[in-house]
């Protein structure tokens, strides 16, 4: 008998359809993955079930929880089901919980909304989920703020408060976008573990296909509102039947890179630089890094978070100090410069950043946008402005007539067309782009890695790519760098960093990552289980 039945699910707001005719079930102990491209319907059918849709949305058919309809059923009723016989896990961590109560008080109140017990009893159930979910020092963590925890520990804790009353259905709502390779690794096995002991299912919902192989045991595909395909993961993945399904799969890139390109003259180099943060608890982000971009070449730089990785861009930049070692771009060392001298120089410096709709000011329009660097940095008329825009809108495959738009009107990856856009309207010599595709559905991801790579021919600039995505990286970078904790532990090209690793770390980080493909996801899986366990 099935746990969840979603039968002929149509949505719409006014006369857009979100959804039609959406059909699928979901049985005790199993994972349904929903994926599709963002605007496919997938979210928005998970707050149908959930009953979150706003007054504005019209919905139609049946949803179904142990043979109950929800569809229609009285608010009360809703919010009585949320967070006791469902459980949901949101993907961004930080913006999920209140940033003014502790992690401990933000579950005690989810749990005392459906159950009576005693204080003593809800603060040892928090401690009991907080282990459960494989997290240590759980006092600590309980009475921390969200701001005081990492990005992995903040997902773990909503998962021990969307578990807390014990749920029969877990909506997991892509649950490790933007988390590093080995953070989302353990939230996977996390998941897993909990659905092999509770019992409950788990509606996945995400655009990321190797986490698909690695978890779900079958997936229905979305696309505009409407289902494509449906079938388990083994044969979805090595037969697909629709054509939609194998673009989403060919567009995932692997950890296979191509052939490494010849070296050319340096642009931009850390020499043994040091960065310190001051404060309570004294930071080294950076210990002696030695790093080279060459001119018309791509430099991956991957790690966990807090590695350095973004550190090193941003003093590549000019925008942290170094305390020791020696920053050169394009020939000038940003420690001998001037203020003036260091403003001027970051026209020779573009920098794209990992989510567009909060780097492009939203009282702008496209093309303002792009021209700023322009206004600060040259003297050109009006007309000369406007041409330069739409040469750069051109090359970012977007068009002159997306100009008046403003960023709220535009796609996450058209905007980060325009970011890109704004980035290069200078020419700059060196292009920093940091986390530029992590939010980024597979198949926005892959246009975007393919203009990179088409510019980079155009514009001849070196490129510092920093990501937690090895497969991406591989697919860019002509080298390759892993930080940790500060320091370059391996660099070289990416067919030996990636295919031939000698840290222990790299391992490590290669082990993690998830590929689209279940059976050799579940090989890895174990490898790195018992690499784990020895």
């Amino acid at each position: 008998m099935s746990l969840l039945a979603v039968s002929n699910l149509g949505i719409a707001f006014g006369d857009v359809v979100a959804t039609r005719g959406v059909t699928f079930e979901l049985r005790r102990g199993q994972v349904l993955a929903l994926v599709g491209e963002s605007g496919s319907g997938k979210s928005v059918t998970a707050m149908a079930v959930l009953g979150l849709l706003p007054g504005t949305a019209t919905v139609t058919g049946s949803i179904e929880l142990e043979g109950e309809e929800l569809l229609g059923a009285p608010p009360d009723r809703l919010r009585a089901l949320r967070g006791d016989r469902i459980g949901t896990i949101f993907q961004e961590p930080m913006t999920a919980w209140n940033p003014v109560f502790t992690v401990g008080n933000q579950i005690e109140e989810a749990i005392r909304a459906h159950r009576a017990l005693s204080r003593s009893s809800v603060r040892a159930r928090v401690r009991e989920l907080l282990a459960t979910v494989g997290l240590t020092d759980v006092d600590r963590i309980a009475r921390s703020y969200p701001h005081e925890l990492s990005g992995g520990q903040l997902q773990r804790a909503m998962i021990a408060m969307a578990i807390s009353c014990d749920p029969v259905l877990l909506i997991a709502d892509e649950p490790t976008t933007a988390l590093d390779v080995t953070v989302q690794a353990g939230i996977l096995d996390l998941l897993r573990d909990l659905r092999d002991r509770l019992g409950m299912a788990i509606l996945l919902i995400t655009h990321d296909m190797g986490v698909v192989a690695d978890l779900a045991d079958s997936a229905v595909v979305l696309r505009r509102g409407s289902i494509v395909e449906e079938a388990p993961v083994s044969s979805l993945f090595a037969a697909p039947a629709h054509e939609y399904t194998r673009e989403l799969l060919s567009a995932v890139p692997s950890i296979r890179p191509g052939s490494s390109s010849s070296v050319s003259e340096p642009v931009a180099s850390l020499r043994d630089v040091v960065v310190e943060y001051g404060g309570r608890r004294h930071v080294r982000a950076l210990d002696g890094v030695t790093l080279e971009i060459q001119r018309g070449r791509v430099l991956g730089l991957v790690g966990e978070s807090g590695s350095g990785k973004s550190t090193a861009g941003r003093a590549l930049a000019g925008l942290v100090p170094v305390a020791r070692g020696t920053v050169l771009v394009d020939g000038t060392d940003l420690g001998k410069v001037s203020r003036r001298g260091l403003r001027d120089l970051r026209a020779d410096i573009g920098i794209v950043f990992q989510d567009p709709a909060s780097s492009l000011n939203p009282r702008r329009t496209v093309a303002d946008s792009i021209a700023e660097p322009l206004v600060v940095h040259r003297d050109l008329d009006a007309a000369a402005q406007r041409a330069r825009v739409d040469e750069l809108l051109e090359a970012v495959r977007l068009g002159p007539e997306l100009r008046d738009r403003y960023p709220y009107e535009m796609s996450g990856g058209q905007r980060q067309r325009v970011a890109i856009a704004r980035a290069l309207v200078l020419n700059p010599a060196l292009l920093i782009a940091d986390e530029p595709t992590s939010a980024l559905d597979v198949s926005v991801q892959a246009r975007i890695l393919d203009l990179l790579e088409s510019l980079q021919e155009r514009f001849g600039f070196g490129c510092l790519f920093i990501s937690h995505d090895l497969a991406v990286v591989g697919r860019l970078a002509d080298r390759v760098a892993v930080m940790h904790q500060g320091r370059i532990v391996e660099e070289g090209p990416p067919s030996s960093v990636l295919l031939a690793p000698e840290d222990p770390y790299t391992r490590r980080l290669l082990a993690a990552a998830p590929v689209a493909d279940p059976v050799e996801q579940a090989s890895r899986r174990a490898s790195r289980l018992s690499i784990i366990d020895g």
